[in-house]
């Protein structure tokens, strides 16, 4: 079947790449996405955001170890589960340095900007965007065989930037948002929000002058 990327709760979908399996699947009463991504030459896993319903994301493990769990920010929606599948997986956990002061388990590597996490023999590089949270991350995959797969958090969604709490915080998440991701990536990077559908940076770079305009 072909990947929409438009999840309900009890219904995964599953992207096959070239050399990464990517599962989407919607937890929690928030919609929160969750992603398993799984190296097809390996079969490592590593979990992006153990959002909540711990049982549904360790079903979607079919009884393989847990390598790493990614946690994009900070806030309680995207690592409420993340006790429970840390205790059943002793999986190494990995949050961005600004923000692991606020997620209530120990991360065992904090990551900056540029650094990278690994999953098999495929790689995704960080990408710090300061204004949801102070060390929210995103996940760039660069498919070697295709195209650009970023994984934003709350950072970034169809229709705009994830929401900030200040001017200040608005102004520093859309200009890391355009000169870290709009400047840098294709227009057919693919993007995977924290909640809801996905969307593409092409679908959404004509709206940043709205954005800055209407100032969220």
């Amino acid at each position: 079947m072909t990947y929409r990327g438009k999840v309900t709760p009890g219904s995964p979908d599953v992207r096959e790449l070239p050399h990464l399996r990517i599962t989407k699947a919607s937890v929690g009463p928030m919609d929160n996405n969750a992603y398993l991504l799984q190296c097809r030459a390996t079969d490592e896993l590593a979990l992006i955001d153990a959002a909540a319903e711990p049982d549904t994301l360790l079903g979607l493990l079919g009884g393989q170890r847990l390598a790493r769990i990614v946690t994009t920010h900070r806030h309680q929606d995207h690592w409420s589960a993340l006790p429970e599948v840390l205790a059943a997986t002793d999986a190494e956990t990995i949050a961005g340095v600004d923000d692991v002061d606020g997620i209530p388990v120990r991360t065992s590597r904090p990551v900056r900007d540029g650094d990278s996490v690994e999953i098999g023999e495929s790689s995704l590089t960080v990408i710090h965007l300061v204004g949801h949270t102070p060390g929210s991350i995103a996940l760039l995959y660069d498919d070697p065989d295709g195209t650009p797969h970023l994984f934003t958090g709350d950072s970034l969604f169809p229709g705009g930037p994830g929401r900030t709490t200040s001017a200040e915080g608005f102004q520093s998440l859309m200009d890391d948002l355009e000169h870290k991701v709009f400047d840098r990536l294709p227009d057919e990077t693919w993007v995977y929000p924290g909640h809801g559908h996905d969307t593409t940076l092409g679908a959404e770079r004509p709206h940043l002058p709205e954005w800055r305009t209407r100032g969220w």
